[in-house]
């Protein structure tokens, strides 16, 4: 990526440009528009996961550093899908181990993602395989109050909340409420959604969602072991 791609915040031609694909959601309006989606989109997106990088390799080494690993594509996949639309309404950037199509899974990682409307931020293990969250559960149990009180401070005081499929019936446990939201999932992260605010128009917005992220340094870990065991 060329250096001179220094993150000063999106601009609402970002936020134009998602709600007149949304409108126009064709190739022939995209090609017309494809400088817009680079300067107003891509540029920024790749000067923010740039800006975002000392950071978060500082979290973990081993992330994919590569702005174009690790921002998403905006073309959709449409051979299998009822939805025909082309193009995603949507943008995000991620931090994650590099691995395989399959290993991915039992691996967290972070997540910004931006629409139209609004923007979230995360943390999790999106598709991971039972073991993975069998062990979790297991470093959960083992010393339950420090994971309530750490992640209460760094997880749900900083306005996230806890997301992923559950499963139909219970898994039978002794720990109090506070830990079921944790435990009662097939894969779980966490995420803050917030309504585009005047934040995002400003290099400030790395620095927040900098802060966030480090914040979220000791679930990441903490994640991380279960993968490991």
């Amino acid at each position: 990526m060329p250096s001179k791609l220094i993150f000063k915040g999106f601009t609402p031609q970002t936020f134009q440009f998602f709600r007149d694909l949304k409108e126009n959601n064709y190739k022939e309006w995209f090609d017309a528009n494809k400088h817009i989606y680079e300067s107003e989109l891509l540029n920024p997106l790749k000067a923010l996961f740039t800006a975002l990088s000392p950071a978060m390799h500082n979290i973990d080494g081993a992330f994919e550093m590569r702005p174009h690993r690790g921002i998403s594509r905006i073309y959709r996949d449409i051979r299998f899908s009822k939805n025909k639309n082309p193009y995603k309404e949507f943008m995000w950037l991620t931090f994650q181990i590099p691995a395989s199509r399959e290993e991915w899974k039992d691996y967290p990682g972070y997540f910004m993602e931006i629409g139209a409307d609004r923007y979230t931020l995360g943390l999790g293990l999106f598709q991971p395989k039972k073991k993975v969250m069998d062990a979790l559960r297991d470093e959960i149990t083992y010393d339950a109050e420090e994971f309530q009180r750490v992640t209460q401070e760094t997880v749900l005081d900083r306005g996230y909340t806890v997301n992923g499929e559950e499963y139909k019936r219970p898994i039978p446990n002794d720990l109090p409420q506070y830990f079921q939201p944790w435990i009662q999932r097939k894969g779980i992260w966490v995420e803050k959604v917030r309504p585009i605010g005047e934040e995002v128009y400003s290099e400030k917005f790395a620095e927040m969602i900098k802060d966030d992220f480090v914040a979220l340094e000791w679930l990441y870990n903490f994640m991380k072991e279960a993968t490991l065991i």
